[in-house]
């Protein structure tokens, strides 16, 4: 009974401070963006400081169960890693060059949403009445949050929604794909394995667009690269790992509503951005949306 208290108590301190450590990385991208760097560049900084870390990881920790993974299930890595960190990643530094960090965290919160919606595309699951409601009031609620900023009439906002969307929509698309090889790999590995090809992918991306010249940047950017590696990449990753393990998914999902409320109190205190009554509204209504969604329950 003691034990199985201290793991609870641990998972919920696990899931809280992994929470916020992710939620605090768009914050950082926000301010390297005031030292005038491109988000192809930063974003090689965040994946390449990380890298080494990986695969260290990837290579150290042996599979679950190495008799059930074939050849071709290499491949496919290749594939979940392009589109769920690599493709997810890019288009979330593109879309924060144009949308505030606290309305960027309440989009990408939306992903459970699509998860469902991708796995009744695909794969014919059903969706409950119940399911199908909290989508259209998680939809609904994005609608109330974006009215002050539709008012503005700016074309660079409605871009990057559209961009942290795509974000939000490959993330999901890896999620639904890859569930089938993380029992034959493992949570650690498998992420650790994606995060490589991803890594990869940015090397080629900005090979292919910048060749081998590096500009230099003040050291804040160096040391923004280093924090978003560690504290809202490498480090989160493994405590919302550890966090699932000790309190399963369900009961973490609770803690994920937190996502966009750290981002907006983050983005209030280090970026100066004020969000609207209107726009508070429209978040409580997303997270209680999906919620809904996240729950195991059937209705």
């Amino acid at each position: 009974m003691i034990k199985k208290a201290s793991a609870s108590g641990s998972g919920i301190i696990f899931a809280i401070v992994g929470v916020i450590l992710f939620s605090a990385k768009a914050v950082m991208v926000k301010i390297a963006y005031t030292y005038s760097i491109d988000h192809l560049t930063l974003l090689l900084f965040r994946m390449g400081f990380a890298f080494p870390f990986y695969l260290l990881i990837a290579f150290w920790k042996k599979p679950l169960h190495p008799n059930e993974i074939r050849k071709k299930d290499y491949l496919w890595i290749l594939f979940f890693g392009f589109i769920g960190y690599y493709l997810a990643s890019l288009f979330d530094f593109m879309g924060l060059q144009y949308l505030k960090a606290g309305l960027e965290r309440i989009i990408l919160f939306i992903y459970p949403t699509m998860v469902v919606l991708l796995a009744w595309f695909f794969f014919k699951k059903r969706i409950t009445k119940m399911q199908a409601l909290a989508i259209l009031i998680t939809y609904i609620g994005v609608l109330i949050t974006f009215w002050d900023e539709a008012v503005v009439n700016d074309a660079s906002i409605v871009l990057g929604a559209t961009l942290i969307f795509l974000s939000a929509l490959t993330y999901a698309s890896y999620l639904v794909g890859s569930g089938w090889l993380i029992p034959k790999f493992g949570v650690v590995q498998f992420t650790s394995f994606a995060m490589i090809v991803s890594t990869l992918c940015v090397m080629l991306h900005y090979l292919a667009v910048k060749g081998f010249h590096l500009d230099s940047y003040p050291t804040e950017v160096y040391l923004l690269g280093l924090a978003m590696a560690i504290f809202s990449t490498l480090v989160p990753s493994f405590l919302v790992s550890a966090a699932i393990g000790r309190l399963g998914a369900s009961t973490f999902s609770v803690f994920g509503s937190l996502g966009p409320v750290s981002t907006i109190v983050l983005a209030y205190f280090f970026l100066d951005e004020r969000i609207s009554l209107l726009q508070i509204f429209g978040m409580i209504v997303v997270i209680g949306g999906v919620s809904l969604v996240s729950r195991k329950k059937a209705f």
